[in-house]
């Protein structure tokens, strides 16, 4: 496979970005709330460590809200009308999405709030 070609498969990955970014809101949501946290963390000068910490927890989330999305599509594409299992699978996938954002929000919690104590305290 000459370099060109693999080149050329990052555009699959680039347009399922695109395509979540411009139809999924809760995307868009995730997303702009990575760049709050990363800027955050720049700003709270967090640990070496915290920050890796940071970016794997955006990570869970973005990937979960991909995952989610794609199960909706495949769901909507094969089962269009109202069905009781679809909806109960995409539930699941919606509860995987928020359970990743809850944990996100509780270690962000657990690495900003001391420090934005000790901006206050001093």
């Amino acid at each position: 496979m000459s370099l060109k070609e693999k080149i050329e498969r990052f555009k699959y990955p680039i347009n399922g970005f695109v395509i979540a970014w411009q139809e999924e809101p809760n995307f868009r949501f995730h997303n702009i709330w990575a760049v709050l946290t990363l800027l955050g963390a720049y700003f709270l000068d967090v640990t070496y460590v915290e920050f890796l910490i940071i970016i794997m927890m955006i990570g869970l989330v973005i990937v979960a809200e991909l995952l989610n999305t794609a199960l909706e599509e495949l769901c909507d594409k094969f089962q269009p009308t109202h069905d009781p299992h679809v909806a109960k699978i995409k539930d699941l996938a919606a509860a995987a999405v928020f359970a990743s954002a809850i944990t996100a929000v509780l270690v962000g919690l657990a690495i900003f709030i001391p420090r934005i104590i000790n901006v206050f305290a001093v």
